[in-house]
């Protein structure tokens, strides 16, 4: 008893001074942890690309898109309690050990008869303080596998979290860019709408004074109230942009500042030919991989469920039926000794459950079969309509030049009296409408390279190399 009692008091010195350092490194540990995360965060960000849009209002947004988004913040919590699963499925692993004291009160009401023993009606009180431990001895390493599979949940949801990121950041971008637009078009179509309202009151003072049918003068203002209408169109579509922003950045009372159209540039040598490799990093293709690997875990948990399982036990403590002595020697309780455990009949269960995770398997080769396909025709789309965008917009921008000469050459003509005011102010609205034209196409460019950052999991695009220039540096 002696020797039990003093292996107590040994163990409680032993935790008091210990605890104080234990925390202190748990503690430490945190820190570091909560140091790595944000460097993965800041990495899924992935500021030093939207860097490359020269625009310090919008990677300012980013930063805080990342701070604020509630979407992000989720996208961490389901993180943190795939950690917290983990964490449990370890702990399954180690020895269990519990404490199940018990204090009570016998009363029998009548004599209990053992064969010719006779114990009299009577009041007993018992004591009982047991510590229990239990462990499962993982002979097949069943536990280390699920272990494996959980492990593997994490990291599928660690690729949601890094997919939030992407996907946020490049529809916050998207969303940044065509409110960029609608201020230039709003900006143009004012000045469409203050020339269509010359054009009218020229033409009616040309009908007052015989010179033009009334025919005429309502075409002008029926052109008048339908320029109206794109304006009022775009008003609201700057209005729905500017709160879905607000949303993104979580602040209602929030002024959306932006960066003027003009001051935008299209990015050069981009690459437009990728291979398939550039899928690999896609979230959703990690996810794929992982997901196969995960359920081939569960595969190999469900087989090793037919096999037998080995539990050791072992209880040392207290039992008396007195108080007083409680702490003798012949109130010590302690036995030890392992259970073997094998299910002889389970009703088909356990063959239903290796054929669903076998089906599951399956159906997890397909999803990455799929998310393969998806992911090259994304990376494709996306190069075609960057292509497309590109081409369009260089198009545009010659057009407007040459509607830019001709307003000039208008303009010339009618300073010398050979054009009227009427004829300049048709040049300068078709002048405005091909730039109106070029604005679109100057912003489908920059969403084009966003949607094409997105196809490709996140990527700098400027670091992937085409097919080309790849087999060139491998033939070096």
């Amino acid at each position: 008893m002696k020797k039990l009692l003093t292996a107590l008091i040994t163990l409680l010195f032993v935790v008091q001074i210990f605890a104080p350092l234990a925390s202190t490194s748990a503690f430490a540990r945190k820190n570091k942890k909560e140091q790595n995360e944000e460097a993965l965060h800041t990495q899924y960000l992935n500021l030093q690309w939207w860097e490359k849009y020269n625009d310090p209002i919008l990677t300012g947004y980013l930063q805080e898109l990342y701070d604020k988004n509630h979407d992000l913040k989720i996208a961490a919590l389901k993180v943190m309690e795939g950690e917290k699963m983990v964490k449990v499925s370890l702990a399954n692993e180690l020895p269990q050990i519990t404490f199940d004291g018990n204090l009570g009160r016998v009363m029998r009401s009548s004599d209990q008869h053992f064969g010719n023993m006779v114990i009299p009606s009577h009041a007993q009180y018992g004591y009982q303080f047991p510590f229990t431990a239990t462990y499962e001895v993982d002979i097949w390493g069943q536990n280390r596998i699920r272990t494996k599979s959980v492990e593997k949940q994490l990291d599928i949801i660690k690729q949601a979290e890094r997919a939030s990121y992407i996907s946020l950041t490049s529809a916050f971008a998207s969303t940044y860019f065509n409110l960029v637009k609608t201020d230039k078009l709003l900006e143009i179509q004012q000045q469409i709408v203050d020339i269509q309202t010359d054009i009218v009151q020229k033409t009616q003072k040309k009908f007052d004074i015989g010179l033009c049918s009334v025919n005429e003068v309502i075409a002008e203002e029926k052109m008048l109230t339908t320029q109206k209408e794109l304006l009022n169109n775009l008003e609201h579509t700057r209005t729905i942009l500017e709160n879905q922003l607000k949303v993104y950045l979580s602040d209602d009372s929030k002024t959306i500042e932006r960066t003027d159209c003009d001051s935008l540039a299209i990015m050069q040598n981009l690459p437009l030919k990728m291979d398939g490799t550039v899928i690999e990093k896609r979230p959703d293709y990690i996810q794929s991989e992982d997901n196969i690997k995960k359920i081939g875990y569960d595969v190999r948990v469900a087989r090793k469920e037919f096999l037998p399982k080995f539990i050791i036990y072992g209880q040392i403590g207290l039992n008396a039926y007195h108080w007083d002595k409680l702490f003798n020697n012949y109130s010590q309780l302690a036995n030890v000794g392992i259970m073997p455990s094998f299910d002889l009949f389970s009703g088909g269960r356990k063959m239903a459950i290796l054929k669903l995770q076998k089906y599951r398997y399956e159906e997890a080769r397909h999803e990455y079969e799929k998310a393969v396909l998806t992911g090259l025709q994304e990376v494709n789309d996306s190069t075609a309509q960057l292509k497309t965008d590109l081409k369009n917009y260089d198009e545009s921008v010659e057009r407007y030049n040459l509607e830019h000469r001709r307003y000039v050459l208008m303009d010339h003509k009618n300073k010398i009296g050979a054009a009227s005011d009427l004829d300049l102010l048709y040049n300068k609205q078709t002048e405005l409408m091909t730039k109106r034209e070029e604005v679109s196409n100057k912003i489908n460019c920059l969403i084009s390279t966003i949607s094409l950052y997105k196809a490709t999991g996140g990527q700098d695009l400027f670091s992937i190399k085409e097919p080309e220039q790849q087999e060139t540096k491998e033939n070096i």
